[in-house]
């Protein structure tokens, strides 16, 4: 990893952070000394497990994991980390008024998150509009929020037939990207120049109906081939993918052009992009 991406700026200080187990696990220590005043964090963490213990009988240690990272002498010792929920939680326990915009941050997410269960559009528009201010366009939302939809309907289906693990569900999605594009969604990502963003949010517009193909044609089959366990859905992935992936390339014959391409939309808005094709 680059030392560019082992820290983040936290409230105006550093804070170590390391991927691992395809999520980012941050320093507890250097959370704690960003948020209080202590000349002393190491300290006040173990101050903060202690007190917490006492009063609500919780262990904030259970929270986190060792990892070795970078000290100031430039070796690697074990650290107290912890991904981004668990952090959200230890900030919870922190009295300093320079953890209070946090909190009530966290309040209003958990409100929103509560009304959205209670009426599901709430989140669909919220999902739109963060898109919206990313420089989505309108055409580009309604695929992504359609094929978010397919993807839920696909996985709620491998889960009752027998897929259990994230593993399962990887290597699954990778079966019918591979039958769809030729490419793994690891290869996918690599050849649009990403690291841990989110495939979908940089796939143009042919390439998410395509995978909306490939996904919504996997959950067809495996309901009426009566797909059971991993073996048998691995099979409809491949079948399922497959029908989309000759979709692809019946269109690539007549169009004389790639679906597939290493557009993404890191340094330039999807909207702007859209525009420049349109004046080629």
């Amino acid at each position: 990893m680059d030392s560019k991406d082992a820290l983040v700026v936290f409230k105006g200080k550093k804070v170590r952070r390391m991927w691992n187990d395809d999520q980012w696990y941050f320093s507890v220590v250097d959370v704690v000394g960003a948020l209080t005043d202590s000349s002393d964090p190491n300290d006040y963490w173990y101050r903060l497990k202690k007190r917490e213990a006492e009063s609500s009988g919780i262990e904030l240690s259970t929270f986190c994991r060792q990892l070795k990272l970078p000290s100031s002498d430039g070796k690697n010792y074990n650290t107290d980390c912890a991904n981004t929920e668990s952090i959200f939680r230890i900030i919870q326990s922190i009295p300093s008024q320079k953890a209070e915009p946090f909190k009530r941050w966290l309040a209003k997410v958990g409100y929103e998150r509560v009304q959205e269960i209670e009426d599901p559009e709430l989140a669909q528009k919220r999902m739109k509009g963060i898109y919206k201010q990313k420089g989505y366009s309108d055409d580009w939302i309604e695929k992504r929020v359609r094929g978010i939809a397919i993807r839920d309907e696909l996985t709620d289906e491998w889960n009752k037939r027998g897929i259990e693990t994230n593993r399962e569900y990887s290597i699954l999605t990778a079966e019918i990207s591979k039958a769809i594009f030729g490419l793994t969604p690891g290869e996918f990502k690599k050849l649009k120049g990403l690291k841990q963003q989110n495939l979908r949010d940089h796939m143009n517009d042919l390439e998410l109906i395509f995978n909306m193909l490939g996904e919504a044609s996997t959950t067809k089959i495996a309901r009426n081939k009566d797909a059971l366990g991993f073996d048998e859905n691995k099979n409809a992935a491949k079948e399922g993918g497959t029908v989309a992936g000759v979709a692809r390339k019946e269109l690539e014959l007549r169009s004389g052009e790639k679906v597939v391409t290493q557009e993404n939309y890191l340094d330039e808005p999807e909207t702007k992009k859209r525009l420049a094709t349109k004046k080629k």
